[in-house]
C-alpha cells in the first residue's frame, strides 16, 4: 500500500484504487472496496477536504450528470514520496553533466546500480514470470504495476510513476526506467505507451 500522510488505512486503500483505475463513480468505488455508497461518500468528502481527491462532473444524455472522483496531484506526489528525494538528487547531478557521452555513461552506471539492488528479487524461468517479479517488486514499494500476457508477448504496465515530478519535467527519466527493466528482465525493452502522452498507464514490451 502507498504512503499518504495523515490518512487511515481504509482511506489509503481507496486512494490506491483510484491510483490504479483512474476516475471512478461512488458506486464503482463502493463495489471495489466492499462497502456501502454512504461509507464511500463519507471517505470521499474527507479526502476532498484534505485536497487528495477531486470531483469532476460527467454530462449524461439522460437524467442528472454523474460525478467521478480522481486523485489530485498532491495525492500522486505523496504516493511517490518514497522515491522522490533520491530521484531528484540523482537527476540533478546527471543533468548537470555537459558532455553527452559522460552523461550517457553515468545513466548506464546508475541503472546498473539500481538493477544490482533489485536483481536478487527478480526470478522466473521465462519472461512472463520475470515480469511478475518486477510487478511485485514495485507494487511492494507503493507503485502499482500489472502484467498482461493475453496477447502473446507479455506487457508490463505501470499504473503510476515512481518519479512523477521528474517525469513531468524531463522524459529522460523514462529512459532510465526502460533500461532498468531491460536489465532486470534480461531482454531489450521499449516503452510502447506513456502516461505523459495521455495514456492510462505506461507500458513496457520486449522488442
Amino acid at each position: 500500500m502507498s504512503t499518504y500522510r495523515n490518512t487511515t488505512e481504509t482511506d489509503s486503500k481507496l486512494l490506491d484504487v483510484l491510483r490504479v483505475t483512474g476516475a471512478q463513480t461512488v458506486s464503482s468505488l463502493a463495489e471495489a472496496n466492499s462497502v456501502t455508497p454512504t461509507a464511500i461518500r463519507q471517505r470521499l468528502n474527507r479526502l476532498m477536504a484534505e485536497g487528495l481527491i477531486e470531483r469532476n462532473v460527467t454530462p449524461s444524455q439522460r437524467g442528472r450528470p454523474s460525478h467521478r472522483y480522481s486523485l489530485t496531484e498532491k495525492a500522486r506526489r505523496q504516493a511517490g514520496s518514497n522515491f522522490a528525494d533520491l530521484a531528484v538528487a540523482l537527476w540533478q547531478e546527471i543533468r548537470a553533466v555537459k558532455d553527452p557521452e559522460v552523461r550517457k555513461g553515468l545513466l548506464s552506471r546508475v541503472t546498473q546500480s539500481l538493477a544490482a539492488n533489485y536483481r536478487s528479487q527478480v526470478h522466473g524461468a521465462n519472461l512472463t514470470e520475470r515480469m511478475e517479479s518486477v510487478k511485485q517488486l514495485f507494487t511492494d514499494r507503493g507503485v502499482p504495476f500489472s502484467v498482461d500476457d493475453s496477447g502473446g508477448l507479455p506487457v508490463l504496465s505501470a499504473h503510476d510513476c515512481p518519479y512523477p515530478q521528474l517525469a513531468e519535467q524531463d522524459r529522460g527519466i523514462c529512459a532510465v526506467e526502460r533500461m532498468l527493466f531491460a536489465d532486470l528482465l534480461s531482454e531489450p525493452v521499449r516503452l510502447s505507451q506513456c502516461r505523459l502522452d495521455g495514456h492510462a498507464c505506461c507500458q513496457f514490451q520486449t522488442n
